[in-house]
């Protein structure tokens, strides 16, 4: 990893929508990374190993030379075969501390955390950033434990030591609050990869957060 990890990566970052097929995957990120994503999360729920490392590394030729990390959602091994710049682990995915182990200490690690004991636990864990999830109730995300709501990310920025990402959705409507409790930056799938133009939607909401800043 360079100099990425002592930089934000995380302002606008992009997770990627699984039930895109893989032209429709390339043509997002394509566009996404185009218009000021900062960072992509390849996301591939369905158990298809080999689908989920072609479509890594379809994504990894995407972002060569742009300085946009590639982090893989959950598969330590996926991450492993295609040289990727870092995981994110969910709750029921590998221990942080083995995964750290197996991927080395210049990889970027991040961890989904949905309640305020996991919050608590993770200040003693080997990651760089973590992932609050969710913020608002989404279509996309069928079993959330826990809805923060503005209030509670607020609590959750001040109370950790870490980048805290913000998912679960965000969208314009409610971005001004979100960038206000002062946070790393927002995760975002639907707002991008649906969108009509995902360049144009990744312009849109990185103004916005500028004008927020």
């Amino acid at each position: 990893m360079n100099t990425e990890k002592t930089s934000n990566p995380y302002r606008l970052y992009l997770v990627t929508d699984d039930q895109q097929d893989l032209d429709t995957l390339k043509n997002v990120v394509s566009e996404a990374v185009a218009g000021g994503v900062t960072m992509v999360q390849v996301r591939e729920k369905h158990g298809d190993v080999r689908a989920f490392i072609e479509r890594a590394k379809a994504v990894k030729m995407i972002l060569a030379g742009t300085g946009v990390p590639l982090i893989i959602n959950d598969r330590v091994d996926v991450a492993l075969a295609v040289d990727a710049d870092g995981v994110h682990l969910g709750q029921s995915d590998m221990p942080a501390d083995i995964a750290r182990d197996l991927i080395g200490p210049d990889k970027l690690l991040g961890l989904s955390i949905e309640t305020e004991a996991q919050l608590e636990e993770a200040d003693n864990l080997p990651v760089d950033y973590l992932g609050l999830s969710a913020i608002f109730a989404t279509p996309t995300k069928t079993n959330t434990k826990k809805e923060w709501g503005i209030e509670g990310l607020r609590k959750a920025v001040e109370q950790s030591g870490y980048p805290i990402v913000a998912i679960g959705g965000i969208n314009t409507s409610n971005l001004d609050e979100v960038m206000a409790t002062r946070l790393a930056g927002v995760a975002l799938v639907s707002a991008i990869c649906h969108a009509e133009s995902p360049k144009r939607a990744a312009e849109e909401i990185l103004a916005q957060m500028n004008r927020t800043d």
